[in-house]
């Protein structure tokens, strides 16, 4: 008796456990007032989080351009290139980019030279067909298939942790983020209903670059511009649009940025986002400013001037400032695009789904529905063909719904539309093990045992039927939820999580019933 009521115990704490685990998920933002300020820091606030099929939300594919990054590589390793000539004072008669490769012409004299040092400064690159002709040695640079291939994989991984953080200082519960393809990454954004700003904010590029300002150009410089420079445009103090002749290198870029706040004006034009550097960006800047006091420094955002301010002293502390028209939410989506770095190559939107909420309420409808239906007609077959012990198996029913709802509470799980098929079929399987050992019972009681012996033994012959299907089940959501995609992996968790459930409420919640009815000697005969 001590033995049963030791069960009965836990199963009562776990069953308490449960209901107060479930307050949040069935009644939303916990009530808080002056006389009972302790009910939100005593309960759990973990709850069952809607999926974007049903709360509603957008749904975008993206496509990582990633030709676009092997270019900005192969740009960046011909000037590394063309600096390290200048640094062994090594002539050249022609250094350009030509698609994925690099064309290098030296002087034949230099040939050998050149080829070792490329060889041990720059090991990623293949010379192809090296030929001499006229004293002048041709030189073909690419990158082998190999670190193409790796640059394309980190290039999206990049882009996937970029966009990763810049969803989740944009404040979404539970978003759903991962590569779809080669190229491709899937964000669902649920409860989102303003998707044009979801798209500002991931597909923002967010290259930030500081660029020296030229002379004020005349109208013939902004049409031809000079060797090494370029044309942006921006907006003027006024508000007018203008254009803006600076040098073609930066001088500094965003990677060196450590931390990006809102900060509000004292003047007319709004908000402004400052900038925390980084230690060795912070000695950088104090340099630039240095060696370019009265000179106007462009603050350059995805090639648009965002402010070119004049640099009065030098500068140091490691902070400056992006100013403009900005209104406060602009200001606080450019300060999150700037914290979580800037993506490593252009996206392009290639599929975008809205799902309205009050699509999301149907489906919730539906599968309640759904829900109610089976579960109905479970009922009504287990008491009319089990009598007494049919009704023992839907109290256990009962109780492995709660545990499977308790349980996707506390893990913060997403529930989605395949997880609510899920819990249908948990509760279509979940009399299975009842039915066995039912069976069983009924097969000892026709063989003339008494009710105590017929429970024990039909408890005993319908567990190792009951575990090896279970088992092999739950095995069957763990492969699906290993390589599945997020619908998948909704249907799986909650299909493993309701066989864990329904093993420990159809097998041990049921037999506690039994076996206190025997400790007390109150088991004559078995309705069955």
């Amino acid at each position: 008796m001590r033995g049963v009521t030791i069960r009965s115990i836990i199963f009562l704490v776990l069953t308490l456990a449960a209901v107060v685990s479930l307050i949040p998920s069935f009644l939303g933002d916990l009530p808080e007032s002056a006389e009972a300020p302790w009910w939100r820091s005593r309960l759990p606030t973990d709850r069952i989080n809607l999926g974007l099929d049903l709360q509603g939300g957008t749904h975008l594919v993206l496509e990582v351009k990633v030709e676009k990054a092997i270019e900005n590589t192969i740009e960046r390793i011909k000037g590394d290139i063309l600096k390290l000539l200048r640094e062994r004072e090594i002539a050249m008669t022609d250094l350009s980019r030509q698609g994925n490769q690099i064309h290098l012409k030296v002087p034949s004299a230099s040939g050998d030279r050149i080829k070792d040092l490329l060889k041990s400064e720059f090991p990623n690159l293949t010379a192809v067909n090296p030929s001499t002709v006229g004293g002048q040695t041709d030189f073909t640079l690419a990158l082998s298939q190999k670190e193409l291939a790796a640059l394309r994989d980190a290039t999206v991984d990049q882009a996937l942790e970029t966009i990763r953080n810049r969803i989740d200082q944009f404040g979404v519960s539970e978003p759903i983020i991962q590569r779809q393809s080669r190229q491709d990454i899937l964000v669902q954004l649920p409860g989102i209903q303003d998707p044009d700003r979801a798209k500002e904010i991931i597909g923002k590029t967010a290259l930030l670059e500081f660029k020296l300002l030229v002379d004020m150009p005349s109208e013939e410089r902004l049409r031809n511009p000079p060797p090494g420079t370029e044309i942006l445009y921006g907006m003027g103090a006024s508000g007018e649009k203008r254009s803006y002749l600076v040098q073609s290198s930066a001088l500094m870029t965003g990677e060196y940025i450590a931390d990006a706040r809102v900060r509000p004006s004292d003047r007319l034009e709004g908000p402004y986002v400052e900038l925390v550097l980084s230690s060795s960006g912070a000695r950088l800047f104090e340099r630039i400013t240095a060696e370019n006091v009265k000179r106007q420094l462009a603050i350059v955002l995805d090639n648009k001037v965002y402010s070119a301010p004049v640099i009065q002293e030098r500068i140091s502390g490691g902070q400056a400032q992006i100013t403009g028209s900005f209104d406060m939410k602009e200001a606080r989506d450019l300060a999150i695009v700037l914290r979580a770095g800037a993506l490593p190559a252009p996206v392009e939107i290639v599929e975008e789904r809205t799902v309205g909420p009050s699509l999301g309420s149907d489906s919730i409808r539906q599968g309640v529905i759904s829900f109610i239906v089976g579960g109905a007609l479970i009922i009504l077959f287990m008491v009319a063909y089990y009598k007494g012990a049919g009704m023992v198996a839907v109290t256990a029913l009962i109780f492995n719904v709660l545990y499977l709802l308790a349980i996707l509470a506390g893990f913060n799980a997403v529930l989605t539309l395949p997880g609510i098929a899920g819990i249908v079929l948990t509760v279509g399987m979940a009399v299975d093990a009842n039915v066995l050992i039912n069976e069983r019972i009924r097969e000892e009681l026709r063989a003339g045992k008494s009710p105590r012996a017929s429970v024990e033994a039909g408890y005993e012959r319908a567990l190792p039927a009951i575990l090896d299907s279970n088992v092999t089940t739950f095995l069957s959501g763990v492969i699906l939820f290993q390589f599945g995609t997020g619908p998948i992996k909704g249907f799986a968790v909650t299909l493993c999580i309701g066989i864990a459930t329904t093993v420990l409420t159809a097998v041990y919640l049921t037999r506690v019933y039994y076996d206190h009815r025997i400790a007390a000697r109150r088991l004559a005969r078995i309705s069955i």
